[in-house]
């Protein structure tokens, strides 16, 4: 087990106890009595085993007295990434969940979206949203703001002085857009778009990056979606947007991009499907569709919760899979109700529950796939891997403690129980009472350490 980067590292902070991660292999990695090193940088220096204590003390340059000791209910497991969440709709989350897709964007989403002109607003939302998606232990959120530039950039600048790794996207939508004072051209678009990304890379935050952010084929020209796969390919950018949500929806695009063989084939044809692109959603591809995704490296992910919530479809995951495409999960904040990816572990099997009563044959997913999709599985969607996503030596720590007993917590325990147990009692029960503290890159963020309402 014992892992290393041999060489002695001034400042270490050591944690032992247990550990439980994926691997590309393993579902589910449950290490007991681990010792864990992070190094200034806020890289895991050591991963070994705890009777390796006055050896591993020796090589990296730390007092075994210093080593920071777990409860015997508590473990570490990798922070979780939410691959799409929009941060404005974080406004009017649990509400309005009556209307399908496309009727829900108009009398909801564009309407609450658009009062992100006012900074002042978008200040407190966003705040709200980073300070919420970190306590849940969201360590990697993958934003959409709205079309707004500068509350975008402040989206980002909030993202990065409460410590979260972020994606943030400025939303570009030339068309099919009912909501009188939400609207931009083609030109305002790519030239905001090209602001955007210039200033928040300007700003050379360590753990905050733009990303290309089409809202979907129906709000965009073709002139537009040209115009953003020559940005983002142009500045080597992730980019992110919907795909194959609801059937109206898809039927709609078949309509404006006739000249297209697929929904897919719409994205493919002006470079938007490359391997840094995340596609939210996909109910409904087909497997030359999958098969296309896998091919250019494109990643989808999993919204369970607004999956249902407006009623737009079930993700046969196992096809995703099979297929060998990226999957992680999103709380699609507000067609998801909630800001946690707890709940999208939840729902995602849940869903897999209803595909199994509609197809008897149907494999259903465990909790330590959906443990996965979470972490592992989200950091490779949006190709973090090298750096997130599990206790590898040399990745950044991202990483949340759990409390399976937290005092007025919402897990009740009557005997001591495996690390196996204690995950799955977290991951089916748990919420933000558990997670005693989050880490992102080495520094703790949560709990948070300065106050936050008067912030900058």
């Amino acid at each position: 087990m014992e892992k290393s980067q041999r060489t002695p590292t001034a400042n270490t902070h050591v944690y032992r106890g247990t550990f439980i991660h994926s691997t590309p292999q393993t579902a589910l990695h449950i290490l007991e009595d681990a010792l864990l090193g992070v190094n200034r940088e806020g890289k895991i220096a050591f991963f070994g085993k705890g009777e390796k204590l006055e050896e591993l003390a020796q090589n990296f340059g730390f007092s075994p007295s210093e080593v920071i000791q777990l409860g015997k209910y508590e473990f570490f497991m990798p922070g979780m990434v939410d691959t799409h969440i929009h941060a404005p709709q974080y406004s009017f989350s649990g509400t309005g969940l009556d209307l399908p897709l496309l009727q829900w964007l108009n009398t909801y989403a564009f309407p609450a979206e658009s009062l992100f002109k006012d900074l002042k607003f978008a200040r407190r939302v966003y705040t709200q949203v980073v300070k919420r998606t970190l306590r849940n232990g969201t360590t990697t959120a993958c934003y959409f703001a709205t079309i707004h530039t500068d509350a975008s950039l402040l989206l980002g600048q909030i993202a990065d002085n409460l410590g979260q790794r972020a994606f943030v996207g400025k939303v570009c939508m030339d068309r099919n857009n009912s909501v009188k004072h939400y609207k931009e051209t083609t030109q305002e678009s790519e030239q905001e778009t090209r602001r955007f990304i210039a200033e928040l890379l300007d700003k050379k935050y360590r753990l905050v990056k733009p990303i290309v952010t089409p809202r979907f084929a129906v709000s965009c020209s073709r002139a537009l979606l040209e115009q953003l796969g020559e940005i983002a390919k142009n500045n080597n950018l992730h980019i992110q947007s919907h795909i194959s949500e609801n059937p109206e929806e898809v039927k709609l695009v078949k309509q404006l991009f006739s000249e297209s063989k697929s929904y897919s084939q719409v994205y493919h044809k002006y470079n938007l499907l490359t391997d840094k692109t995340l596609m939210a959603h996909g109910c409904f591809l087909s497997d030359e569709e999958l098969e296309l995704f896998r091919e250019m490296g494109a990643s989808l992910s999993h919204c369970p919760n607004s999956n249902i919530s407006l009623c737009s479809g079930l993700l046969d995951v196992r096809k995703v899979l099979k297929h060998k495409v990226k999957l992680g999960l999103g709380t699609d904040v507000a067609g998801g109700y909630s800001a946690s990816i707890l709940d999208a572990m939840r729902c995602a099997l849940q869903t897999s529950k209803i595909l199994t009563l509609q197809k008897p044959q149907y494999v259903r997913l465990t909790f330590e796939e959906v443990f996965r999709l979470a972490t592992l599985g989200g950091s490779q969607a949006l190709a973090l891997d090298d750096h997130t996503g599990n206790f590898e030596v040399g990745k950044d720590f991202d990483a949340i403690r759990v409390n399976v007993a937290a005092v007025g917590g919402p897990i009740d325990l009557f005997q001591q129980e495996e690390p196996k147990v204690l995950l799955e009692k977290f991951l089916m029960l748990g919420d933000d009472r558990n997670i005693v503290e989050v880490f992102v890159a080495g520094k703790k963020v949560v709990p948070f350490v300065e106050p936050l309402d008067n912030m900058e």
